[in-house]
């Protein structure tokens, strides 16, 4: 069970369209002056599909979880929608979303010490070891490596420090006012955070960029370093993928400070 985050999108329009949006609970969310687009108009459709009566609302553990229409951007659940909570793995969507529009998925670097000895979740990295740009984003995105997502990292801006001020950088300007990083990963600290709000924008967006998009779909995958002398086996942390439930991705986390986080696209 859910025991602290879950963000989900529904990929599919329901019964008949009705006017209006969210666009006035994003304004409510916050006095910041910081844009804050609502899911309607980041979607750009005007349909709007409703809730059909004989169902009741999902009884969930969460302490925070929201689900969203892809294709219309309307609200069909949510509960602490805008409160502030640790976000474990799902951080390293936007540690893969700076990757990839800065350096795309081309290219290899060479691990350091620093990434390879990364605490927690790995795809079991070596010091000095060359590896495709692509590979460590495979092994972000379906492993949730943390060593992946260090030498991610450091490949883009030369030091984590120095990145995690672009991370914070790229929240401001997608509108995710309830949200700040500390760290490429996840790990716990008071100041890495988001709302389900803020992370199901950042999820639409995400999503968008074709490599995650079939990434985000593979259960498991071997990976090798760049002399194919290393190889690198990795599981997806997803289990709803290949269920009974049409699910597209997208990320896990769970530390013990967050507890067990989600966010999907469904179908």
């Amino acid at each position: 069970m859910l025991t602290s985050l879950l963000s989900l999108y529904i990929a599919t329009v329901m019964e008949t369209p009705v006017s209006g949006d969210f666009s006035s609970q994003a304004a409510e969310a916050s006095s910041s002056k910081v844009a804050s687009l609502s899911f309607s108009q980041l979607s750009g459709s005007n349909e709007v599909p409703i809730k059909d009566s004989a169902f009741i609302s999902p009884i969930l553990g969460a302490e925070a979880s929201i689900a969203v229409d892809k294709n219309t951007g309307t609200v069909l659940h949510e509960e602490n929608a805008h409160s502030r909570l640790q976000i474990a793995s799902i951080t390293k969507l936007m540690t893969i979303l700076i990757v990839l529009e800065e350096n795309g998925a081309t290219g290899s670097t060479t691990v350091s010490n620093n990434a390879a000895n990364t605490e927690g979740s790995t795809m079991f990295l070596r010091a000095g070891e060359d590896i495709s740009i692509e590979n460590l984003l495979y092994g972000a995105i379906i492993n949730s490596a943390n060593d992946s997502a260090v030498a991610l990292a450091e490949h883009n801006a030369g030091d984590v420090n120095s990145f995690v001020e672009k991370m914070n950088t790229k929240a401001l300007s997608l509108g995710l006012i309830n949200t700040h990083f500390s760290n490429p990963i996840g790990l716990d600290h008071p100041n890495n955070y988001s709302s389900a709000y803020d992370l199901v924008k950042l999820g639409k967006y995400v999503y968008e960029k074709p490599f995650v998009k079939k990434a985000a779909k593979i259960k498991d995958l071997s990976v090798t370093s760049i002399d194919g002398n290393l190889t690198h086996k990795l599981e997806s942390t997803n289990d709803l993928l290949d269920s009974y439930l049409n699910i597209k991705g997208l990320k896990t986390g769970h530390t013990n400070g967050a507890g067990l986080c989600f966010i999907s696209i469904a179908v």
